[in-house]
């Protein structure tokens, strides 16, 4: 698929060096917290090199739109959402994606994007069924009853870092999970803000991967209805949050030409909610991949054959040929990270979700 990106013995040193004292960050308890390691990993990257250049990408930025209906971007178009749209003409998308099998909310479908497994326990799954701010079980672990590594801890092991902003505190589940894999953890409910932060991260750090959650639409559609005139808003407000996060990256020559981004959602929703997991506005969702190599204007499905549009369908994951989910996220990362996958993962796991088309 990709050549693969190996990491400099200079830096994997220091970095397993500066990754145990991050692990030992503290888990969040307020709704905006954050580890200060920011001026030291910036006085690593005066010193040493980042990633090399065996392989065409060093960094990986994940960025879930929460609630994001992919009617909406159709509805709103170039006019209404150019930053998404311009995102998906520089790369490989699908407007027809698919959540989790078994829920529809937010937390279940997040873990799954970080673990690459499916919800439920019994079946090899991450166990996350709740959708609060629950401290028991305490870790993803306990609600699995197994050991749970994620794309966090992947990266960890490889000598990278890693950091979480997200915008609901339940997310701090994830901080108490990989204390070790997550470098920094920044919770706030302030989008705008939460955006700024990234983006200083960005442009004083070197990470693998970065997470980043934004939460405006699903706030915006239980308050006033998904596809709503409040929710299309919401979503234009959105997608310049997203051209922030993005142009912060294309303004680097040497970030730009090293860094992929993967956008993505954990669910849809029309009307009040999104819970019924077997509603279409519900289980369906955007997922593109922009990045060096990323085919411009690619459909996923086009360039995967071996992956099947499920048109309006649900397909459960025993289906012969899977549809494109969320939940392949961390796999996908760390393929284009030059990584194997994330250990006992099930979604990608093959890391054949191709992202360019086969020479």
């Amino acid at each position: 698929m990709h050549p693969r990106v190996l990491v400099s013995a200079a830096l994997l040193a220091v970095l397993v060096v500066a990754g145990s004292s991050a692990g030992c960050a503290q888990p969040v308890s307020g709704p905006t917290t954050g580890t200060a390691d920011a001026p030291r990993d910036a006085a690593l990257m005066l010193t040493h090199p980042r990633w090399s250049v065996p392989g065409p990408v060093d960094s990986v930025l994940a960025i879930s739109i929460d609630g994001l209906n992919p009617a909406a971007l159709r509805r709103l178009g170039p006019r209404g959402t150019p930053h998404l749209h311009e995102f998906m003409d520089d790369g490989a998308s699908t407007l027809n994606a698919r959540t989790e099998y078994e829920q529809t909310v937010t937390l279940p479908n997040h873990t799954g994007m970080v673990t690459g497994r499916r919800i439920t326990a019994r079946r090899g799954g991450h166990g996350v069924t709740w959708n609060d701010d629950r401290r028991r079980p305490a870790t993803v672990q306990a609600a699995a009853g197994h050991d749970v590594a994620s794309v966090f801890s992947s990266i960890a092991t490889a000598g990278g870092s890693s950091a979480l902003f997200a915008s609901k505190t339940k997310f701090a589940l994830w901080q108490r999970s990989w204390p070790d894999g997550i470098a920094r953890t920044e919770i706030d409910e302030r989008n705008a803000r939460l955006v700024r932060t990234l983006q200083d991260d960005i442009a004083t750090t070197p990470r693998a991967f970065r997470f980043l959650h934004l939460s405006l639409p699903d706030v915006v559609g239980h308050d006033r209805g998904f596809m709503s005139p409040a929710y299309l808003k919401a979503v234009r407000r959105v997608d310049r949050l997203v051209g922030l996060a993005v142009g912060t990256i294309d303004a680097d020559p040497a970030l730009a030409e090293h860094t992929a981004i993967i956008v993505t959602s954990d669910h849809g929703g029309r009307g009040a909610t999104h819970s019924d997991r077997g509603n279409i506005d519900n289980y369906r969702i955007a997922f593109m991949v922009r990045g060096p190599g990323v085919d411009a204007g690619a459909d996923l499905y086009a360039l995967n054959p071996d992956y099947r549009n499920p048109r309006g369908g649900r397909p459960a994951y025993g289906a012969r040929t899977q549809p494109v989910r969320n939940g392949d996220l961390a796999n996908l990362a760390l393929d284009l990270l030059g990584q194997p996958p994330v250990p006992e993962s099930e979604h990608d796991l093959a890391q054949d979700l191709d992202v360019t088309a086969e020479p």
